[in-house]
């Protein structure tokens, strides 16, 4: 993984016109929060003292799509950046029950985080800063960090199989931009430049999604599915289980 510090996302610029435009560049992103909050709804909703950790938060909107779900739940917010998380903090100005730590998923994989035995965890739109093997060492520690029976659910790009199919996806997603600037009547720079940024940019290292579920299921995950997709946007997550396969870090 990229050091934060030396990524575009510690530029503070940068994080606020892609927060401004998330809703361009990220294709049904609204639809895919909408599966986050259905899942938390069907499988952890109703149950007591629920704890949440969002990895990767953000301005604080994944954490804000499961409040409008349940506001009883306590969450973890774990950013990088202190921009973000004042960001966070602000989104969700007036929830109390929130704790938020500064930490890189580099810190995670090598020291874990203090608080353990969350009902979920979540992730969006950043997991694809590892490399397929600091993903599978980042899987085996969320799943150290649920209870028994806890969730993960990641929203993130993920590596077409195929350079046909790869060709296709950037089309969908240039035309997605494309409508989306459209209809919100915004412009903040070409579809094409925001792929092409995307494809160089040193700090994006996305996988199959295949490798991504395999990676969950080894690091002790059941039920790991695929539970949206859209080209290279997609929706996954798995069960605690039992990890099978412990190699040596």
């Amino acid at each position: 993984m990229t050091d934060f510090n030396n990524t575009r996302w510690a530029d503070q610029e940068f994080a606020k016109q892609y927060r401004d435009n998330a809703n361009i560049y990220i294709v049904e992103r609204q639809r895919m929060f909408g599966i986050m909050r259905s899942f938390f709804r069907h499988f952890v909703s109703g149950k007591k003292n629920i704890r949440v950790l969002d990895l990767g938060c953000g301005d604080g909107i994944v954490t804000r799509n499961i409040l409008d779900v349940d506001n009883s739940i306590s969450a973890t917010l774990v950013d990088a950046s202190d921009d973000m998380l004042e960001k966070a903090k602000e989104r969700l100005k007036g929830f109390e029950n929130a704790d938020y730590i500064k930490a890189t998923f580099q810190e995670i994989i090598e020291d874990g985080l203090p608080v353990r035995d969350y009902d979920i965890v979540l992730s969006s739109m950043a997991i694809h800063h590892l490399t397929m093997d600091e993903k599978s060492r980042f899987f085996r520690a969320i799943n150290a960090q649920l209870r028994p029976d806890g969730h993960f659910i990641n929203i993130d790009v993920v590596l077409p199989p195929t350079d046909i199919l790869d060709g296709w996806y950037m089309k969908i997603w240039e035309e997605w931009m494309t409508e989306k600037r459209a209809e919100l009547k915004a412009y903040d720079e070409p579809s094409a430049d925001v792929i092409a940024r995307y494809k160089d940019g040193e700090e994006n290292q996305p996988d199959r999604l295949e490798d991504q579920l395999d990676a969950l299921r080894a690091a002790g995950f059941r039920d790991a599915d695929c539970y949206y997709k859209y080209g290279i946007f997609v929706v996954y997550g798995g069960t605690k289980g039992e990890a099978v396969y412990f190699p040596d870090i």
